[in-house]
């Protein structure tokens, strides 16, 4: 039986990484409210500390770690966001740094992650191929492992996202939060439904690489033998088995949209909200503006714009439809 987290869990977390993180602003928006008719708003991670809300979830981790731990040193995979997170918190609490990321990581994540401190490696094609490898360096260098999804702990500062969003907009009817490996939505349908559990959860994966709903419509986690286009924080072939239980529990929905239409909402936030996200983000906002979340007219929705680490020069090659 899974222990689900409890709102002490999330509020315990708030505490010990409050110090360094920003409590990140809930924007509106007259134009995106316009176009669905609903009144939306938006959970601006893209202002966090690291330019995500992966930073939330690591201070917890190394905030209950050993000192001994702590000495020997951390490591972790990561498309990007996760590595950024845990050289950050690593750097804040003194401890030494590994991180081990796919070759398909974009060069602003890279350079952010070393700028941090930590040693940098790049191993395989997506993410799980970085994890096997980080699994190895982790047995010949003892180091402590920090998962970047499937951790309670790690959830429960990841939590905390869902958690500044209901207790600034405590009438929220449905909250919109991107799926990669489930750690993000998992730390917030748990956070928000311990705050108020009628507010719906809706999931929101790449058509490519839809991992979480595959395994809920199997009962169980499934690997994708295939995967769509890169989505920074939207890849993984297998989601959390700890997630995979808190999403089947506490999550309403998951819907699936279509990667172009991600890579268009990049552009249309930055054009009509002047904001700059990444994909993970925008597929929220792209989730609604295609009406793939069915909300009655005039109730409050939140979307979770995840973060803001875009790799600007990917757009230039790019041709927008």
């Amino acid at each position: 039986m899974t222990a689900y987290l409890s709102l002490p869990d999330f509020r315990s977390a708030q505490l010990k990484i409050a110090p360094h993180i920003h409590r990140t602003p809930v924007l509106t928006s007259e134009t995106l409210s316009r176009l669905t008719g609903n009144l939306v708003f938006l959970k601006a991670e893209l202002f966090q500390k690291a330019g995500s809300y992966k930073v939330r979830g690591p201070l917890n981790v190394l905030a209950h770690m050993s000192q001994e731990d702590k000495q020997r040193g951390v490591i972790c995979s990561s498309a990007g966001n996760h590595a950024q997170g845990v050289a950050r918190a690593a750097r804040i609490h003194g401890i030494p740094a590994v991180v081990v990321m796919s070759r398909a990581a974009k060069q602003v994540k890279i350079r952010a992650t070393e700028g941090y401190g930590a040693e940098v490696i790049l191993h395989g094609d997506v993410w799980d191929d970085a994890y096997e490898h980080s699994l190895q360096i982790m047995a010949a260098r003892k180091l402590t492992y920090v998962h970047p999804f499937d951790d309670p702990r790690l959830i429960a500062g990841q939590g905390g996202v869902g958690l500044e969003f209901i207790e600034d907009v405590p009438d929220l009817h449905t909250v919109i939060v991107p799926i990669g490996g489930g750690g993000l939505i998992s730390g917030c349908a748990m956070a928000i439904k311990a705050m108020n559990p009628k507010v719906r959860i809706v999931g929101v994966e790449a058509l490519g690489s839809p991992g979480m709903k595959r395994s809920i419509e199997a009962g169980h986690v499934v690997s994708l033998s295939s995967i769509g286009p890169m989505i920074d924080g939207l890849v993984v072939r297998r989601v959390g088995e700890y997630t995979f239980r808190v999403v089947q529990h506490c999550v309403d929905d998951i819907v699936l949209i279509d990667e172009q239409a991600i890579f268009d909402a990049v552009i249309w936030t930055m054009e009509r909200l002047k904001l700059v996200v990444e994909g993970a983000a925008a597929a929220t906002i792209a989730a609604l503006l295609h009406g793939l979340v069915p909300v009655p007219p005039g109730e409050r929705v939140g979307c979770v714009l995840s973060g803001g680490n875009l790799d600007v020069t990917e757009l230039a090659g790019r041709r927008w439809n």
